[in-house]
């Protein structure tokens, strides 16, 4: 079980703002609570910059590297931020996200993931896109996974994404996202499965109500890696219950040290 901290993303209005007055001590306390709230990597995601994104990624990965002691997850689709990020992404194996099925892209961005022996995340979508049915997206999974480890790639190193989209838009996503899950698990052993939670909840109230129930439908099912809000602690909480509920945590430890520093003490 691995999670990735979301939070440091220009997406979020309060990350882009500190960027533009140059706030790095507002970057390093995001980073150093997500570490401590028990986020495996720290996502760093400036995309939203285009005009400017690799030196920004350079400046971000840097502050966050010297804040924290676990790895960074550097997230881009653009070869030059992806770089820029990698280079000082020096604390334990790094993670790209992302490559895709699309030729290009694919092709760009592979030696990149060789280079840097990282940890590589691959979205679920070729040069049509995010796929629209469940034989689609099958499809594009066996591709990556077959060129990826053609590639050289080990499968244990191989964070496939199936791209989370919102109920609100269609009512079966959650339920296909769920069944994509089992299928990946069932016929890729091996490889890792991961999402961003929060898109499942776009457009509808009491998103942390929906994001925490997807979070546990998915690890039922096979998922073991997640991109959320480690400072979300009923997420947190919810989510250590379930790995040992789902006897994927040995002896009920890291349950019970998240119980011993606090998590599921009310205020």
């Amino acid at each position: 079980m691995l999670i990735v901290g979301e939070l440091i993303n220009t997406s979020r209005k309060p990350i882009k703002e500190a960027i533009e007055r140059g706030d790095a001590a507002y970057i390093r306390d995001i980073a150093v609570r997500q570490a401590e709230a028990g986020a495996d990597y720290i996502d760093v995601n400036c995309g939203t910059l285009i005009h400017n994104e690799p030196e920004t990624m350079a400046w971000l990965a840097n502050i966050v590297r010297e804040a924290v002691n676990v790895p960074l997850c550097i997230d881009s689709p653009n070869p030059e931020a992806l770089e820029a990020g990698l280079k000082l992404a020096t604390k334990g194996r790094p993670m790209l996200n992302s490559i895709t099925a699309e030729p290009d892209r694919f092709e760009a961005v592979l030696p990149i993931v060789k280079n840097f022996k990282a940890k590589v995340v691959a979205l679920c979508m070729d040069e049509e896109g995010i796929p629209s049915t469940a034989e689609k997206r099958i499809e594009i999974v066996r591709k990556l996974v077959e060129d990826l480890t053609a590639a050289g790639i080990e499968r244990e190193d191989i964070y496939i994404d199936p791209l989370v989209k919102p109920i609100s838009t269609s009512d079966q996503a959650g339920a296909e996202l769920i069944a994509a899950v089992g299928f990946i698990r069932e016929n890729f052993p091996g490889v890792h499965i991961i999402c961003g939670l929060s898109n499942v909840s776009f457009g509808l109230p009491n998103r942390r109500v929906l994001n925490q129930a997807f979070m546990v439908q998915l690890m039922t099912v096979g998922m073991d890696s997640y991109i959320l809000d480690p400072l979300d602690r009923e997420m947190m909480g919810f989510f250590y219950a379930s790995k040992a509920l789902l006897g994927k945590d040995p002896f009920c430890t890291d349950y019970l040290k998240a119980h011993r520093r606090g998590l599921y003490r009310r205020d």
